[in-house]
């Protein structure tokens, strides 16, 4: 699939998530939940309006960023040689954005489950094509594990990026194990995540010190 059209597919499911919110804006509540606990349980509301089109207006606006980064990057001819999978990778977190503004839609309509457990799948899936992603991603100052230490090196970069790969690939499949384990899925969603940053930016670091010293 050409880029233009991957872009276009995206475009295509904003237009979807806005078609949803349209659709069903009649039967939402004056007040629409839109946060959940980490338990799953609705603890937030917003006005109708907002609630029925504010994520479809921010996947808009971050599409239109994601198409622009390519462009303003400084290192842009970096990005051309993995464009085909970042683009691919827009199309994704778009699908994901639409997955999740469909269940706040179901649960103002009335339908009941679990948020955190609903989201376990979507979000590793997220995870393991982001894993994907780092194994392709060349040096630049937006897409990637964005250090002090990677950005200075092209060899740290690279070595950073393959071990961040098999990381990513890894944290989503423990977060889909969130499905099977409702109690314990905002932690396999939200741990592993931060223990990979946090292990990656010290490894960055210590990296540039063994190339560069």
């Amino acid at each position: 699939m050409k880029v233009r059209t991957q872009y276009l597919v995206a475009a295509l499911l904003v237009a979807v998530a806005f078609g949803v919110s349209v659709f069903f804006y009649p039967q939402m509540p004056d007040r629409m939940a839109t946060h959940w606990t980490t338990s799953g349980d609705a603890d937030g509301t917003m006005g109708k309006l907002w609630g029925a089109f504010l994520l479809p207006t921010v996947t808009a606006v971050l599409l239109a960023l994601f198409a622009v980064i390519p462009r303003i990057d400084p290192l842009d001819e970096n990005i051309s040689v993995f464009r085909k999978q970042y683009a691919l990778f827009v199309v994704l977190f778009v699908a994901f954005m639409l997955y999740v503004h469909s269940f706040v839609i179901l649960w103002n309509l009335g339908y009941r489950f679990d948020f955190t457990t609903v989201l376990a799948p979507a979000i590793g899936a997220l995870f393991y094509f982001i894993g994907v992603l780092m194994n392709r991603v060349e040096r630049n100052w937006f897409v990637g594990v964005r250090t002090p230490w990677t950005l200075s090196n092209d060899e740290v970069w690279k070595n950073t990026h393959s071990r961040a790969g098999p990381l990513f690939k890894l944290a989503g499949l423990v977060a889909i194990v969130g499905v099977f384990v409702p109690t314990y899925a905002i932690y396999l969603m939200v741990v592993p995540a931060v223990g990979i940053a946090i292990y990656l930016t010290v490894y960055s670091y210590v990296e540039y010190r063994r190339v560069t010293v």
